[in-house]
């Protein structure tokens, strides 16, 4: 980004970056208790609701106190959770286990987590909340005295070797009293803050998973709506954290979705080959034959909790929903906990605006209302759980019921979380994993599933995937991981490839990629910089 370009300048109260649940919330409970504030919302997917991704069974709660009509008002929540199943797979049989407490999602509903979202937008501009889709935030901007000032969009027009072009517009600055940044996992932008305010020293590393979901249209007499199933075991090993989802409600619409930590160990893994292996157990296919897949998805989720949420508050900035990393992984949800963040941390600017001029100051009033919530105790009791499978499966699934059903979350001790690109074993040291090939009917292989995710990227643009020193992939990653970025990677942006010479070459497929931000995560070396490509791009989840 050119630093030397005249931009235009937009000032608000306060911005908002991302309109996620979150960031929507923020911006609704803003404009309740102070309709006089300007607000805006930056999305960088193609429409609200483009990049949003979720299983998704939708606990109410925060809804309820956020918008007590939503039902009246018409809030896509129109299938209730029905029958719970929890299931332990082996590779041919799956054994019925008690569903965890946190499990049980009586009062909940199966939502498209999209079609909410745009649903909740409609709510944000009706009461004068400005949202602009296709622009995405790409840069932090500060004050002399180093509290931040606001935010500059990407530029466009800008070809890959990074000339301007006859179509090149500048982004804009938009300045605000208070930045929220509400981006979701490893937001970009809260990275650098992260770095700038030293917003991580005081907590454990954040610890993620990938979830990698499709969508399904089945066969009337083979839907059941309602019906709420979740795995674990086959297909990953006893060293391994992670598994399933599968919500059937609409329209005859299955929701299924795997998910795998980002601890794993094999650097063979392939969480895509997981989930495509997953759909074939006797117990699942039969859910899914004779239907047809519809769409695909994946991204990163923040799994470490509490103990790994990091300052919330800095001067002129707040971080809400994942971008912080409010997810009660145990319950498998974080819809409800972001939300909630984004009211508490609207609330308390209300009362730093009402108090006087908010700009830049600090709004330490957030983390106290956060300490002093429900969505607080929800966390703490919950905190333990991730952590313990950090030892391996067995221990966490014996500590997990130890917790959940002895202590019920109040254990006097608290587990700590690690860096997942630390956890990787050398390939030498690990067995190679063969996934069958796909069929095209059950399974499928990673370039048709990003086609069904409807991604598309300019392609001549900077490559939105940088890398901090290109020759690591083949002098460290490849000898010493045998480049998991060819396997971590959902959608096939990473790949090693015979160069003219013979020699292997680093190929990166950046307009392949639906910002899961998993390469950000695992890799070994942290030699990936996930950025904002222009505005618009990436995946478009209609309906997921």
């Amino acid at each position: 980004m050119d630093n030397d370009v005249q931009r235009d300048v937009m000032t608000y109260d306060v911005v908002i970056v991302g309109a996620g649940p979150a960031g929507l919330s923020a911006s609704i409970r803003l404009k309740q208790l102070n309709p006089a504030l300007s607000v805006c919302i930056l999305e960088k997917g193609s429409e609200v609701g483009a990049h949003l991704l979720s299983g998704a069974v939708f606990e109410p709660r925060a809804l309820d106190e956020l918008i007590p009509d939503w039902k009246e008002k018409g809030a896509p929540l129109e299938t209730p959770a029905g029958d719970d199943r929890f299931l332990f797979l082996t590779e041919k049989k799956a054994f019925t286990l008690p569903t965890p407490p946190q499990m049980h999602n009586k009062g909940n509903y199966i939502i498209s987590l999209g079609v909410f979202g745009r649903w909740l937008a409609e709510q944000a501009s009706a009461l004068g909340v400005e949202i602009y889709p296709g622009f995405p935030a790409a840069g932090l901007l500060y004050h002399e005295d180093g509290s931040l000032k606001g935010v500059v969009t990407g530029d466009m027009g800008v070809n890959k070797e990074g000339e301007k072009t006859a179509n090149y517009q500048p982004g804009m600055e938009l300045h605000a009293k208070q930045t929220i940044l509400a981006e979701g996992c490893r937001g970009s932008l809260t990275k650098i803050a992260f770095e700038k305010f030293g917003l991580r020293k005081d907590c454990d590393p954040q610890t993620y998973g990938i979830g990698i979901k499709e969508l399904w249209e089945v066969p009337k007499e083979q839907h059941k709506p309602g019906l709420v199933v979740h795995s674990t075991g086959w297909p990953l090993d006893m060293q391994t954290y992670g598994g399933s989802f599968m919500y059937h409600y609409g329209e005859n619409l299955v929701s299924i979705g795997f998910v795998v930590g980002l601890d794993y160990k094999n650097p063979y893994l392939s969480p895509f080959g997981e989930f495509q292996r997953y759909k074939t157990h006797p117990e699942i296919r039969k859910h899914l034959e004779g239907g047809k897949r519809i769409s695909y998805g994946a991204r990163a989720l923040s799994e470490g909790g509490l103990q790994s949420l990091p300052k919330l508050t800095f001067p002129g900035g707040l971080l809400i929903g994942d971008t912080a990393g409010f997810l009660n992984t145990p319950k498998i949800k974080g819809n409800h906990a972001a939300m909630k963040s984004g009211m508490l941390a609207a609330e308390a600017l209300a009362e730093l605006f009402a108090a006087g001029d908010a700009t830049s100051k600090e709004c330490t009033a957030y983390p106290e209302k956060f300490k002093a919530s429900w969505l607080h105790e929800e966390l703490h009791l919950a905190r333990n759980i991730r952590p313990a499978f950090h030892k391996g499966f067995l221990w966490g699934l014996v500590y997990s019921a130890l917790d959940t059903y002895i202590l019920r979350g109040r254990a006097p001790w608290t587990f700590k979380n690690h860096a997942d690109h630390t956890s990787l074993n050398l390939a030498k040291d690990s067995k190679k994993i063969d996934y069958p090939k796909p069929d095209g009917v059950l399974t499928f292989d990673r370039l048709s599933s990003v086609f069904v995710s409807n991604t598309n990227h300019a392609e001549d643009q900077p490559c939105h995937l940088k890398l901090k020193d290109p020759t690591v992939p083949l002098r460290i990653n490849l000898p010493e991981y045998a480049e998991p970025a060819q396997r971590y990677c959902p959608a096939g942006v990473y790949e090693i490839v015979d160069g003219e010479d013979g020699k292997p070459r680093f190929q990166i497929n950046a307009q392949n990629c639906v910002h899961c931000k998993t390469c950000d995560i695992k890799d070994p070396t942290q030699n990936i910089n996930w950025t904002v490509p222009e505005g618009g791009g990436g995946p478009n989840y209609s309906s997921m």
